[in-house]
Formats: structure tokens, C-alpha cells, sequence
């Protein structure tokens, strides 16, 4: 006898600047859990949030995800009432597993991942701690300063500070890292928000920006380095790909450049020397364990390869699988196929036997 196929739920949209990223990524997972020998493994149901955070059913989930671009107002059933959560959709309680495809804010973070283990049905990815501390890039620098983990050097601001005395502050970063500097908000992906400064004007403009998107803020010396990612798979035993490199001609890699054709490409293998491709991947596990970060994580480095350093830049634990996704992309060159490695997430999420991919990890 055959048995029957999972009833899994993914879920995309959500009330984040990344919004029209997860559809992109929503589209290649979805397909990848559809073909091949997922097609009767699962019988997948989208579920689409929109942008002011109310959960739609497949038929609209569908429509979105066909256009491949946010739904307005005048796109949806009916205008709700005000924002926010105001329940499931028809048929979201009968999913055995979940599959959150959401970047950013309301979908990385932690709070959906709440949802899921209040329900105490399991899910795709890091739980509520993994997930909020991998977001906040103050508690993640944190996390990896705990950890002994090798970074650049940072400062981390409040946007209070901005209001109250910015020439206070702007001299104690200047003291700090100097220029170019990095401006970042603590809670935001896809390079959103983000801006280098080389002098004082640029320094507030872009402490202004950062702090228009999140109060918490991160400022990173600027250096010369490579980009080079890892991605990492695994719960209990954890796995990491090859390295990747991120090349690009613009000053630096922001959202215009990350998601436009042509601005950008990847390298894989990443062309490094051996030494540099096991630290990173030693490291990218260590990364993982020390915000605990489960089930899927893509981890970002910068090498500056005159001096042979290799510093930790972040962890993404909801990486994107868009065309230009380096996640998916990384595993394919190692030997894990898209269907395969979905198949793979929903496996570890299924064996947990928790509402998250829990335990700790152990490097392979």
C-alpha cells in the first residue's frame, strides 16, 4: 500500500520589504515540490499574505503567484478591515507541515515561527530563537562575538542617538571605523536600507535611511574584500556546500544590483584556496550553532585575499531561491538537485518531531 501524500502548506508575501522577493522565491520552491518524485511524496496548498498582513486561500495565492507580482487592494476578494492577522484561510488548518518561503520582518524573524509552534504543527527552517536572533543583526554579531567567530569591526547604534546628539555620535563612529563605513538596519535583508558613507554627510544620510526602516542600527568598517557565501543544510548532523562568490562591477552589492539581470553573477566553486574554502566551512557551521540557526542557513563572508583574512559578515536562516539565488544554486553544484533538496528540508522538518528543526547541530 502506498501511502498518502503530505498535506503541506507554503505560505509567501508577508509584510516586508522583501515581499516581492519571497513570490520569486515562492514560484521556484512551489515548482520544485511539484515535479519529479514530489509530485506523490506531497500535495502542496500556497497560502499568500499580503502586504498588509492578511492570509488569503490558494485560489488567491495562485492568482499571485501566476502574476508574479504583489496583489493591490482592488486585486483581492474583499478589502479588509484593518491590518494585520485576523486569522487562517479556509483549508490552512488541515496542512500536516509548513513550509515558510518569507524574508525579512513577519516571516524570518521568529514571529511566524511562533505561530507554527503554538499550532504545534511542524515547519520548514530555524524555530523562534534561531530565526530572531539570525534576523537582528545586533544580537546575531552578538551571538558570533560569543562564539570567538572572526568579524569586522562594528558599532552598534540606536536611532535615539540620532535625534539626540548626532554630532556625538558621528564622532564616536568616526573614532571607531573610520571610512567607508556601512550604515545598516538591524532587521531587514536584501540589502534594504543599507548605504556606505565615505564622509560625514553621507554618515548621517545614511544613519536617517537606516533608521526610517528599523530603530536598531549596525555600522560595519568598510574593507576590501571578496564575497563569498555558504550554505548550510542539516538539524542534529550539519552539512555545508562549496563556496560561492558573489562578483559585481557596482561599489557594492545593493538590492538594485543583487536582483537586477546582468548586474551581477555567481562563481561555484568559489576560486579560493582549499585552506579558505574548509575555514569557511567550518566556520559557516559554527555560525549556525552559535544563533541557533536550523535546517537551512545561508552564511556570507568577506576574504581579503592580500592578507589572507577571512572575516564572518552575516547569516541569512530564510535564504532566497529566486533564479539569482545562491542557496539552491550552491547545493545544485554540490550534488543536491532543487526537488531533492526541498524534499530534504521537509524530511528534517518532518523527523524533528517538533513544531521547529530542533536539536543541536554537529558539524559532518
Amino acid at each position: 500500500m502506498t501511502s498518502e501524500p503530505m498535506q503541506l502548506g507554503l505560505v509567501f508575501g508577508g509584510v516586508s520589504g522583501e515581499h516581492a522577493v519571497s513570490i520569486r522565491s515562492a514560484n521556484t520552491v512551489a515548482a520544485a515540490l511539484r515535479r519529479g518524485a514530489n509530485a506523490s511524496r506531497y500535495r502542496l496548498s500556497c497560502f499568500y499574505i499580503d502586504q498588509w498582513g492578511h492570509w488569503w486561500p490558494p485560489a488567491v495565492a495562485d492568482a499571485v503567484l501566476a502574476k508574479g507580482t504583489p496583489a493591490s487592494l482592488e486585486e483581492l476578494p474583499a478589502a479588509p478591515l484593518r491590518p494585520g492577522f485576523q486569522g487562517f484561510p479556509e483549508g490552512a488548518l488541515d496542512m500536516q507541515l509548513w513550509v515558510p518561503v518569507l524574508h525579512g520582518p513577519n516571516g524570518e524573524d521568529g514571529t511566524i515561527q511562533g505561530l507554527f509552534s503554538l499550532m504545534q504543527v511542524p515547519f520548514v527552517g530555524s524555530g523562534v530563537l534561531g530565526s530572531a536572533v539570525g534576523m537582528d543583526k545586533q544580537a546575531m554579531k552578538a551571538a558570533f562575538a560569543a562564539a570567538g567567530l572572526p568579524q569586522v569591526p562594528y558599532a552598534c547604534v540606536d536611532a535615539v542617538e540620532i535625534r539626540t546628539d548626532a554630532n556625538a555620535l558621528i564622532q564616536r563612529l568616526e573614532q571607531q571605523l573610520g571610512y567607508p563605513c556601512f550604515i545598516k538596519p538591524a532587521n531587514l535583508g536584501s540589502s534594504v536600507g543599507i548605504s556606505k558613507a565615505t564622509n560625514r554627510s553621507e554618515l548621517l544620510q545614511g544613519l536617517e535611511l537606516a533608521a526610517s526602516h528599523d530603530p536598531r542600527l549596525v555600522v560595519e568598517q568598510g574593507v576590501n574584500a571578496r564575497e563569498l557565501e555558504c550554505a548550510v543544510l542539516g538539524r542534529r548532523e550539519m552539512h555545508a556546500s562549496v563556496l560561492g562568490e558573489i562578483c559585481f562591477d557596482a561599489d557594492w552589492y545593493d538590492y538594485d544590483t543583487k536582483y537586477s539581470e546582468g548586474k551581477s553573477h555567481t562563481v561555484i566553486p568559489a576560486q579560493v584556496p582549499e585552506e579558505i574554502t574548509e575555514r569557511a566551512r567550518s566556520m559557516a557551521i559554527a555560525a549556525c550553532r552559535a544563533v541557533a540557526a536550523e535546517g537551512l542557513s545561508r552564511v556570507d563572508f568577506f576574504y581579503d585575499q592580500s592578507r589572507g583574512e577571512l572575516w564572518l559578515n552575516e547569516i541569512n536562516t530564510l535564504p532566497g531561491f529566486t533564479s539569482q539565488s545562491m542557496y539552491p544554486m550552491l547545493w545544485e553544484a554540490s550534488g543536491l538537485p532543487l526537488e531533492e533538496l526541498v524534499h530534504q528540508l521537509v524530511q528534517l522538518a518532518q523527523e524533528s518531531g517538533q513544531p521547529a528543526i530542533g536539536g543541536r547541530a554537529e558539524a559532518a
